[in-house]
């Protein structure tokens, strides 16, 4: 057993947040914690790593775990560059490298005993090193950097210059290369991009250790956990399997237990009237009856009538009008800022009622395109129409739209001031904003709460072209899937950007992925593209050509031709093993940079000397290839 958590109970202001929490963590396990937004997931990860102090109940650890935690807002050394925080990890690596350095450079000058006595030492410190991957931990740092997106020019960026999202991102790539028998995760994929996410998925799936990890994203649970503990109204229960093996079992769960309940229900009120009807009759025997029965029901354990959390959202979006066949006409775009080209020659035309993702790595330049179509950017050239009666309503993931300064009241009352007051705190509730929550500020909202005003403010515009930057940011499973519903009712046009694949795959009919600052249309959900996408081929090194003969005669020519056609061919031979050579040894530079790869010691110490062996005869064919092209 890696981890058991048993009875863990914590309430603040008096108020319950976990209550007679349990679950136990076996040796490589990969498990979930699941709930709404408040349900208590990070507030019970905190009480497992110590934290925060449990009110009741106890954790406890296999002997001699170790576990990595990586929270929402983690810290790094901000003194050092990318490369450097996360060879931090290895130190201990590197210090039994210097040692054995110090013992290469004694060996000059030790004799008889003493020599024995280092060279023991030497052999002791040489096995330890390869044994704990002192071979290759510099390969493994690169993949685990590459892997989560990170290029090789960021590899010297000081730590303090990175963005909030690529400091998440340095964090989980040192807690990985940790290696701790317990990976504990909060939101994972957050600031990370679609291949970084596969890439991550594929990490855990061989990872010989443990994880348990809070996240909202369904598809990145799917593939990784086997067990789902469920937090909802301050109680937890264990699924077995992954996260659609959960909602099935929940909602078989629920079921059975609302029919149990109707069936008590109805058995005890047939008793009652049985009760009432003999006491009816005024006979003594009648009456001991009807005082059996009472007692009997009296004695019956009562099943609670079943609760469900008050979290459901009312969304319901649809188009006032119904906008014209082409919506959309999008021609040459292309936008820079400064030396950052993102795109260039965008072209595409969208359709009245099709659901279109973009999807792409960071930095391509989607959240860009999508406020150029809003006027936010101008696009340094090309241009886009819209189509006839075609209103657009925008979802700004940065919520920029909203008014810091106002209550929501206000922000719902100004942008529609015929609305009356009834009417705008019941699309307020509608959006779980009750009571006085109305008359808050934005500013004092979090991410979730300000993510679904702007859903309000969606609902209330009968647009009949939305765009969305990132709709599921900050929600919670729960109002994720009502929003998938409202969406999937959506009779008029979407375009949208999304890191969640499971949304994409539960809305979009079509996936537009910027690559190469290009588009490449692919007319399904994500599960098609998967399997359609396009992967950019390598161009193939042009071969050098031989300079004519012309000037020579006839006899000489010949002979020269002839010398000729040997160097070309000796030539020609040489690059084509060049060309093998140096796509044998970028083979196994992407292999090295694989999660299944990088978790093992034993593969990437095999690797690395197949690379060195490639390398030696790289560098004979190089300086054969000289002396042919120099001639």
């Amino acid at each position: 057993m890696i981890l058991n958590c048993q009875n863990i109970q914590k309430s603040f202001l008096e108020v319950p947040v976990l209550s007679g929490v349990s679950f136990h963590i076996e040796d490589n396990e990969k498990a979930a914690i699941v709930g709404i937004n408040g349900a208590g997931k990070t507030t019970l990860l905190r009480i497992i790593v110590g934290q925060l102090t449990a009110d009741e109940g106890q954790v406890t650890f296999g002997k001699d775990v170790a576990f990595g935690y990586l929270a929402q807002n983690d810290t790094l050394n901000t003194d050092l560059t990318v490369y450097d925080e996360l060879l931090s990890v290895k130190q201990p690596l590197i210090s039994l490298e210097q040692k054995i350095r110090t013992c290469e450079a004694q060996m000059k000058h030790v004799q008889g005993t003493a020599l024995t006595e280092l060279m023991e030492t030497y052999s002791r410190l040489t096995h330890q090193f390869e044994v704990e991957g002192g071979y290759q931990y510099q390969s493994e740092i690169n993949g685990v950097l590459k892997g989560l997106g990170f290029s090789e020019e960021d590899f010297s960026k000081p730590v303090s210059t990175l963005s909030g999202g690529q400091k998440t991102r340095a964090a989980l790539g040192r807690l990985l290369l940790q290696k701790p028998e317990l990976i504990i995760l909060d939101e994972p994929t957050n600031h990370l991009d679609l291949n970084s996410i596969a890439w991550l998925e594929t990490y855990l799936l061989n990872y010989r250790g443990a994880v348990l990890l809070v996240s909202h994203d369904r598809y990145f649970l799917d593939r990784i956990v086997t067990k789902v503990v469920e937090l909802d109204q301050t109680k937890s229960t264990v699924f077995q399997g992954n996260y659609s093996d959960y909602v099935i079992k929940k909602e078989q769960l629920r079921i059975a237990a609302q029919n149990a309940y109707e069936n008590q229900q109805q058995e005890m009120k047939h008793q009652r009237e049985v009760i009432e009807k003999l006491r009816s009759f005024n006979r003594e025997k009648s009456i001991k009856r009807a005082e059996s029965r009472e007692k009997m029901l009296n004695r019956m354990e009562i099943i609670d009538k079943p609760q469900t959390a008050d979290t459901d959202m009312q969304l319901v979006l649809e188009p006032a009008i119904l906008s014209g066949r082409d919506v959309l006409h999008i021609e040459n775009l292309s936008k820079s800022f400064g030396s950052l080209h993102l795109f260039s020659d965008l072209s595409f035309d969208l359709r009245r009622g099709e659901h279109v993702a973009i999807i792409g790595d960071n930095g391509t330049g989607k959240t860009t395109l999508l406020k150029i179509l809003n006027q936010m950017e101008e696009a340094d050239t090309g241009f886009f129409r819209l189509g006839t009666n075609v209103e657009i309503g925008y979802y700004d993931q940065e919520q920029q739209l909203l008014h810091p300064e106002k209550t929501l009241f206000e922000e719902i009352s100004d942008e529609y001031p015929f609305m009356d007051n009834t009417r705008i705190r019941n699309v307020l509730a509608a959006f779980l904003f009750k009571g006085d929550d109305v008359f808050k500020q934005i500013k004092s909202l979090s991410g979730g709460e300000k993510g679904r005003l702007s859903l309000a403010k969606l609902m209330l515009s009968n647009a009949n072209f939305l765009i969305l930057d990132e709709p599921t940011n900050h929600l919670d499973i729960a109002s994720k899937e009502i929003l998938e519903d409202a969406l999937n009712n959506y009779s008029g046009t979407l375009l949208y950007v999304s890191h969640d694949r499971y949304f994409i795959n539960r809305t979009a009919s079509g996936i537009l992925e910027l690559c190469g600052n290009q588009f490449h249309y692919y007319d399904g959900n994500y599960d098609y593209y998967l399997e359609k996408r396009i992967v950019p081929r390598q161009e193939t090194p042009r071969t050098v050509t031989e300079e004519t003969q012309n000037k020579l005669d006839w006899k000489s020519q010949k002979e020269a031709q002839a010398k000729a056609r040997k160097k070309e061919n000796d030539l020609k031979k040489c690059e084509e093993k060049i060309e093998k050579l140096e796509q044998a040894i970028h083979a196994i530079e992407e292999k090295m940079a694989l999660p299944e790869y990088a978790c093992s010691s034993f593969k990437l110490t095999e690797l690395t000397s197949e690379q060195a062996d490639l390398q030696k005869q790289l560098d004979v064919q190089y300086a054969l290839w000289e002396e042919l092209a120099g001639d």
